[in-house]
């Protein structure tokens, strides 16, 4: 993933799960954080990302990803098209 600054909660939402997996360098990480600080709507996103983590963790609950057309259909309604990756059909 490039390197990038999240001065806007768009620029947030599209490394959220990275952030949250652990993955993005630490300056990245620095500038997330110093937005969560200062946004507490993008706060209140990723602490209940990570609440709903730890609760599908914690259920033993079987891994399963969710169909293309739901994720599809999903990331259109909350408006995130943008972040959609191209589907290997």
């Amino acid at each position: 993933m490039a390197e990038s600054t999240h001065n806007t909660c768009e620029g947030l939402l599209g490394s959220l799960s990275d952030y949250i997996d652990g993955e993005l360098g630490a300056e990245l990480c620095r500038q997330i954080e110093k937005h969560i600080a200062e946004c507490e709507d993008c706060r209140i996103v990723v602490d209940t990302t990570r609440k709903t983590i730890d609760l599908v963790h914690a259920s033993n609950a079987p891994q399963t990803g969710l169909p293309d057309d739901v994720r599809d259909r999903l990331f259109k309604r909350l408006n995130l098209d943008k972040y959609l990756k191209p589907s290997a059909k």
